[in-house]
């Protein structure tokens, strides 16, 4: 199934996707995928460093939800909310954010690019963490993997990614898509003790 191309109909997919699998997170301190963090520190992660972008970048403020130390769940269903509504919000598509990194873009595009982007990915770590079964959207993790490819020095070089983890020729684009970005598609909390 294709995502809508629109960056605030693809958040709301995304980012109501990342909002199930929080709903079924029963132990926020399980590991996660990512080394060192925890279920509640890939929340911790997409909740934090959109809003720090957007104020380097823009005029943009998000507004400060409940803490994701003690409050996770709640945590990203504020700030997703905000996210949300400033995507909806029809003033947005003239917004632009600037950063030294990336340029300059129109806020919906360099939310979509980057920040939908990350909360995608992060599903797969949270669902993980969380002991939830879920399939990625086979279409994204395709046009991810072929854009990001075309990229990979840049990528690897910004300390972002871990070193590419080999899968089979023939593994499915999510597993090619989490090799990629230096996952193991295998992992399971078990493993990580």
């Amino acid at each position: 199934m294709a995502l809508p191309e629109s960056p605030d109909e693809r958040h709301r997919v995304v980012a109501g996707g990342f909002t199930d699998v929080v709903a079924g997170v029963v132990d926020w301190d399980a590991p996660a995928p990512v080394e060192g963090w925890t279920a509640r520190d890939v929340v911790g992660h997409l909740t934090t460093w959109l809003p720090g972008l957007l104020a380097s970048g823009s005029d943009v403020r998000l507004p400060v939800g409940p803490p994701v130390e003690t409050a996770p769940a709640a945590a990203w269903r504020t700030h997703s909310g905000a996210v949300q509504v400033l995507l909806d919000d029809p003033d947005t598509s003239t917004k632009r954010l600037t950063n030294p990194h990336i340029g300059e873009l129109p806020l919906p595009t360099a939310i979509d690019r980057f920040y939908t982007a990350d909360v995608f990915m992060h599903t797969w770590d949270l669902v993980r963490a969380s002991g939830q079964e879920v399939q990625l959207d086979a279409d994204l993790c395709a046009e991810m993997l072929a854009g990001m490819s075309e990229m990979e020095d840049v990528l690897r070089s910004s300390g972002q990614y871990g070193p590419r983890v080999e899968v089979p020729q023939d593994a499915s684009v999510q597993d090619r898509l989490l090799g990629f970005i230096g996952r193991d598609p295998t992992w399971r909390p078990s493993a990580a003790g």
